[in-house]
């Protein structure tokens, strides 16, 4: 199966950079959201439409980034 409309973009969740790529495998979009640097793994959904998968992935990874305390180096 060939991946097809393919979109990265940079948003901010809670104060923290996030890229949330999205694809489309077959019927089902695919969508992880990473944090900048070093591009750890926050969340991963899937859906029907693009929409749809983004939303669950940026819901997910509020709720993940939101507890995230930062600290000053």
């Amino acid at each position: 199966m060939n991946v097809d409309n393919h979109e990265e973009r940079r948003i901010e969740i809670s104060g923290w950079d996030v890229n949330l790529r999205s694809y489309r495998i077959g019927d089902i979009y695919y969508c992880k959201a990473d944090n900048v640097s070093p591009g750890a793994n926050i969340a991963r959904s899937m859906g029907a439409t693009r929409d749809e998968a983004e939303q669950k992935a940026i819901a997910k990874a509020t709720d993940r980034l939101a507890g995230t305390k930062r600290r000053a180096i």
